[in-house]
């Protein structure tokens, strides 16, 4: 029993030092700024949160803040997000190893605009097809994770209206690429938009399913 627990203890502080090394690169990749954004990653049945209110930079190994899948904290003294109830429901309902939510300044432009990202690029497809607005909440509350909820229906990533971006996968470096792709479309589809007298062409269904059936194995081996 004490080896179990020296493992499991030696897999959540390897995945806590991955989760600071990942709230740090939004930061540095301008997806959010000070704190606004945070990152969770699970293990087991605990998942590790970046806490409140405290700059990424400040948080050292002894800062290691979790949850069960209830909410209650078992592990650090430091204060969960005030959304952890979203990154509660992603691993409640789906299989995600890892949550990323972000403020990145196209994403939320775009989630101010409207109810769908237009379908300017194939890569819709890596999160499994069009992405769609989740309705405004007060953010921290179990309506926003509701909404959140239904906009991920079959998708890992949506966008949460006058708010950010959330994705999640199977671990923390896939959560945070789609988070960073979800921001460049948004990105893309605002640069084409914004040509005086000319509107973007857009994929239609059949094109974005055929490349997101091409995409499930893009980056594997052989």
């Amino acid at each position: 029993m004490a080896e179990e627990s020296r493992g499991v203890r030696e897999a959540e502080s390897r995945a806590w030092e991955a989760l600071v090394a990942t709230a740090r690169r939004t930061v540095a990749d301008g997806l959010v700024v000070g704190t606004s954004g945070n990152v969770s990653v699970r293990v087991g049945d605990t998942v590790l949160v970046t806490p409140s209110g405290v700059p990424y930079d400040r948080l050292t190994p002894h800062d290691v803040t979790g949850v069960d899948l209830t909410g209650r904290q078992v592990l650090g003294t430091l204060v969960p997000t005030s959304e952890l109830p979203m990154h509660l429901a992603v691993y409640r309902t789906t299989d995600a190893g890892a949550v990323v939510h972000t403020h990145a300044v196209h994403a939320t432009a775009v989630s101010t605009l409207v109810t769908e990202l237009p379908a300017v690029h194939y890569m819709s497809g890596t999160l499994g097809g069009p992405v769609r607005v989740a309705p405004y909440a007060t953010y921290g509350t179990e309506e926003l994770a509701e909404n959140m909820l239904r906009a991920l229906a079959d998708r890992s990533g949506c966008l949460l209206q006058n708010h950010g971006t959330i994705t999640y996968g199977a671990g923390l470096d896939q959560a945070y690429d789609r988070t960073a792709q979800l921001e460049w479309m948004c990105r893309l589809w605002l640069t084409a938009s914004a040509v005086p007298g000319l509107t973007p062409s857009l994929l239609t269904p059949e094109q974005l399913a055929a490349a997101g059936e091409k995409l499930r194995g893009y980056g594997r081996r052989r």
